[in-house]
């Protein structure tokens, strides 16, 4: 039975972009060999949204975003790691958003969730 999510960052910058993980993020890693790390992740979700709004991504694309109960006290800890946020915190009716910059020119989306998790298992 499945038990888990494997996501992927393929960076021009892998060895800062592990560092950031590792020491801005803090996320827990194994070290499979050569500085080569693995991160074990704090819970996660996932979502399949449909394609048919103008605005909306093209079909098979696959976002990858972190979320927290706290965005400000979130944001702040972050930036005091020294953490690059290129917009302020906004209402997108999902949560509260915002983006922060990650080596290897990515920028990823942190969010509080506006609903409440559950588990629809049965």
């Amino acid at each position: 039975m499945i038990k888990g999510v494997h996501t992927m960052f393929y960076s021009s910058d892998p060895e800062g972009l592990r560092a950031f993980i590792r020491d801005k993020l803090g996320f827990p890693y194994t070290d499979v060999g050569d500085g080569w790390l693995i991160f074990d992740l704090p819970e996660a979700d996932m979502g399949c949204h449909p394609v048919d709004k103008a605005d909306s991504e093209r079909t098979g694309t696959h976002y990858i975003s972190f979320y927290c109960d706290d965005i400000q006290k979130t944001v702040s800890e972050l930036k005091s790691r020294g953490v690059e946020f290129t917009n302020e915190i906004a209402d997108k009716g999902y949560g509260l958003a915002t983006h922060f910059k990650m080596p290897g020119d990515f920028e990823v989306e942190l969010y509080q969730p506006h609903y409440a998790k559950e588990s629809g298992v049965g």
